[in-house]
């Protein structure tokens, strides 16, 4: 099993190579082993160069990835990660991204907590959601979407002008209910709420029954910061709650 905190937990008074080094000889490694297996880690997360250099004069994200390395000196077959990208910069956080991904596909299962949706999003294959220290959601991201509800229909008319007139006939007609429709200017499409595949079927009769041209229809299921504020979001306006849910715990297996 190893172990990666949310703060790099190195001795900073030592040289990078010398942190892993010495974890090695703790995890029962020959003096070989330990020196090539450290070698081996600097190479991997681009840390040779710093390799001779006291850990102190890291930068966050250097830190981070020699806090990752010493813990997968022993080659564990768990690997837990408590929120490993905090604080890091998008380049870093990307570079731990790919080291996690690769350490998955070499068979290693990784139990990682995690407040970033995008992370959640990237690297997961199994969600749970936990708000104040209880499980209230699991399974895979497109289960989790699934059970929120919330698709949309994403309607491109060809001729931009036509944005505004549709949204209003389609509310007009009250078909996804109280959910209004919304333009996006930006990208010329509507975002309709649809609840059932009879709700979708009656948009698109709709539409067409008009004459509108469509350029595009596409249905979109909610996103996970969606899906974690539906979860959520109603035990956070309790009077005696002040913060936002505790975290996301993912399973990247």
């Amino acid at each position: 099993i190893g172990l990666t905190g949310q703060y790099a937990s190195v001795d900073e008074k030592l040289p990078g190579w010398e942190n892993l080094y010495l974890i090695g000889r703790l995890l029962d490694l020959s003096r070989k082993d330990a020196r090539a297996r450290a070698d081996e880690l600097l190479e991997r997360f681009s840390l040779t160069e710093a390799a001779r250099r006291p850990a102190g004069t890291y930068s966050g994200g250097m830190r981070r990835r020699l806090d990752l390395a010493a813990s997968m000196i022993g080659r564990p077959a768990v690997l837990y990660l408590d929120e490993p990208t905090t604080g890091l910069d998008p380049r870093t956080r990307n570079e731990v991204w790919t080291e996690v991904k690769a350490m998955v596909g070499s068979g290693v299962t990784v139990l990682l907590t995690t407040q970033y949706m995008e992370e959640a999003e990237q690297l997961a294959s199994e969600l749970t959601v936990v708000d104040r220290g209880k499980v209230i959601a699991k399974g895979g991201i497109e289960e989790l979407k699934a059970r929120v509800g919330g698709r949309s229909l994403r309607v491109r008319p060809v001729d931009p002008l036509q944005l505004r007139p549709l949204a209003d006939m389609l509310d007009e007609l009250g078909i996804t209910g109280l959910a209004t429709t919304t333009v996006d200017n930006e990208t010329g499409t509507l975002l309709v709420p649809i609840l059932s595949d009879e709700q979708l079927t009656a948009v698109v009769g709709a539409v067409t029954a008009r004459g509108i041209t469509i350029s595009s229809i596409t249905t979109e299921l909610p996103s996970l910061d969606e899906v974690f504020l539906s979860l959520t979001g109603h035990r956070a306006s309790a009077p005696q709650d002040t913060t936002p849910a505790d975290s996301l715990k993912e399973v990247a297996a």
